[in-house]
């Protein structure tokens, strides 16, 4: 790519978190009085037509416009073409067969963003590790030089933190965290969401801020049961921090950092997941309370709660790494219907006494 060019970021995705993300460039990008291009791509055009007509993405935030400086495409091969910054707000579960559609199409030396919190089903995998597979895979499909396929795990970043997209869209003031395998990687893709409301930190914890992403969400499953079952404060409480207290032991197996737990990707993103009723994994668990069926709540939501299918996903690698995460356990039996949401807190509150300082042991 030409370093002549004013640089432009691509988001693919226009669901709700995509939409509020590239809302989120675009106002920096006039914060910064930056000719950035920024490019909302999503899959269905008659929506993305009537996105750019009238600049309001009606399913997801009705009446909220969007800015002058972001474009809307159904076009991906319009869209990435020259594409500096490429940011995934992909499912976790579809991002592998959408990244493998789109991995021909990205210019050799774009950094990814992924938005998406969790497993692969059946691979196990974190969504950095699905982007590095696919784009390997993609590069020795080319046979492309061996340096150019080790150094894509160098292009790859997550970003993370309590995010609740429909706060974002109005421009409530939130952090975020952006991880990468060096900080100058990490600062590129924070500079370019760096907005008055939205202020993003970086670190080189790739691990730490996936884990902490993605096991919240089932945490704050367990707490939307609690709040189904009109349990109080007091129950809610000990779910998160004991919740907290497992996603820290499996997040130091796997070779994440401590601090990371204590951070914005940690207990940042779950108190907001675990506590406001805008989180669709807390809204989801409040509903299996109410006796919806795990099956059923697709009728009932609109947008897909990712904890539903990752939960028994973390729950196989904390066995795998022999990691004790009896919530996450406990969330999976529920799901299962192995035990009913009424016996979850039997099934926590008699577990074997032990030191509150082995949470991290």
């Amino acid at each position: 790519m030409s370093s002549s060019l004013p640089l432009k970021v691509v988001v693919l995705g226009a669901g709700s978190w995509g939409t509020a993300f590239a809302k989120v460039v675009a106002d920096a990008a006039t914060a910064a009085g930056s000719n950035r291009q920024v490019v909302l791509w999503g899959r269905k055009p008659e929506a993305m037509a009537q996105m750019a007509s009238t600049r309001i993405n009606e399913p997801y935030f009705p009446g909220v416009k969007l800015p002058d400086n972001l474009e809307f495409t159904s076009d991906v091969e319009q869209a990435l073409h020259g594409a500096h910054i490429v940011v995934l707000a992909i499912p976790a579960q579809a991002l592998r067969a959408q990244l493998e559609v789109f991995a021909p199409l990205l210019e050799p030396d774009a950094v990814l963003v992924s938005l998406a919190k969790g497993l692969e089903m059946g691979s196990g995998l974190r969504m950095s590790e699905v982007i590095i597979e696919v784009l390997q895979g993609n590069l020795v499909a080319i046979d492309a030089p061996s340096e150019t396929i080790s150094g894509v795990a160098d292009r790859v970043t997550v970003l993370s933190g309590p995010n609740l997209a429909k706060e974002i869209i109005v421009e409530q003031p939130t952090t975020s965290v952006v991880a990468a395998t060096t900080l100058k990687t990490a600062q590129k893709v924070a500079s370019i969401c760096a907005a008055d409301y939205f202020r993003p930190y970086t670190n080189t914890d790739i691990i730490g801020v996936e884990i902490g992403g993605l096991v919240k969400n089932v945490i704050a499953l367990c707490v939307g049961m609690c709040e189904g079952k009109q349990y109080g404060d007091n129950s809610k409480a000990s779910v998160m921090t004991r919740g907290l207290a497992e996603t820290t032991r499996l997040a130091l197996a796997l070779g994440g950092k401590l601090e990371t737990m204590s951070g914005l990707a940690g207990m940042g993103d779950l108190i907001a997941t675990c506590s406001s009723p805008l989180s669709r994994n807390h809204t989801a668990g409040r509903l299996l309370a109410e006796g919806i069926e795990p099956d059923q709540l697709h009728t009932v939501m609109s947008q897909t709660a990712e904890s539903i299918k990752s939960a028994p996903v973390v729950a196989e690698l904390a066995r795998k790494v022999e990691v004790a995460m009896p919530i996450t356990e406990a969330v999976v039996a529920v799901l299962n219907r192995t035990i009913s949401v009424e016996q979850l807190a039997p099934a926590l509150l008699g577990r074997a006494l032990k030191s509150e300082s082995d949470h991290i042991s």
